[in-house]
């Protein structure tokens, strides 16, 4: 970036979308830290260091960092058993074993994560989040509520009668607020309107509801000093396990939102140097009394959406909610629990991904089996018990696939002269029309390297046609891939056309939803169709 420059005009788009992240960032990290079951101050710390950090060194020009979701059930476990000292050691260590994969080039590995597992466990979180919510979404009181998904609905069933219809009421706003402002402005976040409106009507009608003073004091106004609890063998090997989920997650999660910036902005992430950044990021944040921190998918999408294409504007949001916390951190003890609830509910349902979870429940039995298992899993015992026994069942399964997928073909006179009739219709191809052909199974591994071939290409055609006669199966990542590469093309104004679509796998189309970003008229059985369409469609 430094050698490319950057004119005054970028500078002023990136320093306006670093703010504008900055006040989105605001009541999320509170709302993560509270709901992780430490002080909310802790959430602040963690999106200011990490921010700054995982923005400066990233291997993204455009990854906001901070605290997220999904790392709202590992730290909620790990403080319950080990307490805030507890986690503090995890996240220092799961630092250093993030920086280790990173130069380890494991990076490049990760990408390998079959999406079915990610939707299953990001399901799975959202559905726990959800559930830690319900206290404060319907102002039951509860001092202490248990971490087992069972137990926890049974306590809310059973003090149903202390609810509370003022916190109701807030939190059905907040929710409803926190959707629906985008339809009216997008100059402003719905939370932050939730948030400030919610604060005001308790604060000067005095409603019976919790607070965050009432809940956990004052918020500090500055970042304490740099401190790390003392570290011994037995604690040391007592955490490990909690390190590894906590490294194993944040890495995923943070590639996962390079991926997809990338996407937006036609970029490509340095997959390994953002495992480095995210590494060093964890370890400040421990030793400045933080939380776990990774890439953040819907901050980095808001960033890119206002402008955002450098890393100053991910400093500037850590810069801005650095100066929130000094000047304005006494008000934010006013905010109303419910409030905060209502905003997780939404951030819940956000991660839930039910509409590829409902996609996926349509697609191939295999990946079937992998969703359930990784999701129920991590609803019911334990995510980093849901994530090992998810990725050896995809190894298992995919195994097993390849195996079903080999294939003995007696070469003949007769395909030989298929082949060349094929050689043949190659000369009708326009000189603008470019032609890919896929030979093997698209499956997760496979699926990201077919992605980055037809992404990446350096022509500029005005047609694409992608030839599938040779596909034995695709599955739920190979069809989030291929998806992906169509929207990409169609953004670019280029026309796609997919060859050699057989009736089985028309039908598979259907099933994963393909039809939804390709109008089935550009689905054809043969080439020759295919070249045609093409033709027609660039000189129309």
């Amino acid at each position: 970036m430094l050698q490319e420059g950057i004119s005054w005009a970028q500078l002023r788009q990136e320093l306006v979308a670093g703010l504008i992240v900055g006040i989105v960032a605001l009541p999320l990290a509170i709302a993560f830290a509270i709901a992780s079951g430490v002080s909310p101050e802790k959430g602040l710390v963690t999106a200011i260091v990490a921010g700054i950090i995982i923005s400066t060194f990233g291997g993204s020009r455009v990854q906001i960092g901070g605290p997220t979701g999904a790392f709202i059930v590992i730290v909620y476990g790990v403080v319950q058993e080990y307490g805030v000292d507890g986690l503090t050691i995890a996240t220092f260590l799961a630092g250093f074993i993030i920086i280790g994969m990173g130069l380890a080039h494991l990076g490049d590995l990760l990408k390998f994560i079959p999406y079915s597992l990610i939707v299953g466990f990001t399901s799975g979180i959202a559905l726990i989040i959800f559930s830690s919510q319900v206290n404060d979404f319907m102002g039951l009181h509860l001092s202490k509520v248990p971490a087992d998904f069972v137990a926890k609905w049974q306590l809310y069933f059973s003090a149903a009668n202390k609810l509370n219809g003022y916190a109701v009421a807030i939190s059905v706003l907040t929710v409803l607020t926190t959707r629906y402002t985008s339809a009216l402005t997008n100059k402003l976040p719905g939370s932050l309107v939730a948030i400030v409106l919610a604060t005001l009507a308790v604060h000067f009608w005095a409603l019976p509801v919790d607070t965050i003073a009432s809940n956990f004091g004052e918020i500090p106004n500055h970042l304490s000093l740099p401190h790390l609890p003392h570290l011994d063998f037995a604690t040391v090997r007592a955490l490990l396990p909690a390190a590894i989920a906590i490294a194993l997650l944040g890495s995923i999660e943070s590639l996962l939102s390079a991926t997809v910036a990338d996407g937006m902005i036609g970029g490509q992430h340095r997959p390994n140097m953002e495992l480095v950044a995210q590494g060093v990021a964890n370890i400040a944040t421990a030793i400045f009394g933080g939380i776990p921190a990774t890439g953040a998918i819907a901050r980095t999408a808001t960033n890119v959406k206002n402008g955002g294409r450098t890393p100053i504007a991910g400093i500037a949001h850590a810069l801005v909610l650095l100066s929130i916390m000094l000047l304005f951190a006494p008000y934010a003890k006013l905010i109303p629990m419910p409030c905060l609830a209502g905003i997780l509910v939404v951030v819940a349902y956000n991660m839930s991904e039910w509409r590829q979870f409902r996609s996926l429940l349509r697609g191939n039995r295999m990946d079937i089996i992998i969703l359930l298992t990784t999701f129920f899993l991590t609803v019911f015992f334990d995510l980093i018990l849901a994530i090992e026994v998810g990725i050896v069942l995809s190894s298992l399964l995919f195994m097993k696939r390849m195996s079903e997928s080999v294939d003995i073909e007696t070469i003949t006179l007769d395909s030989r002269d298929q082949e060349y009739l094929f050689e043949r219709e190659l000369q009708n191809l326009p000189p603008n029309v470019l032609l890919y052909e896929i030979n093997g199974p698209l499956f997760f591994g496979a699926a990201r390297q077919f992605q980055e071939t037809l992404i990446n290409t350096n022509a500029k055609p005005q047609a694409i046609i992608i030839r599938m006669r040779y596909i034995p199966l695709i599955d739920a990542t190979g069809y989030q891939s291929l998806k992906e590469i169509i929207k990409s093309y169609q953004a670019r104004k280029i026309k796609v056309i997919l060859s050699g679509v057989s009736e089985k796998l028309a039908q598979d189309f259907a099933r994963n939803g393909l039809f939804t970003v390709i109008d089935e008229a550009f689905v054809l059985p043969d080439i020759q169709q295919a070249i045609e369409k093409a033709a027609a469609a660039i000189s129309s």
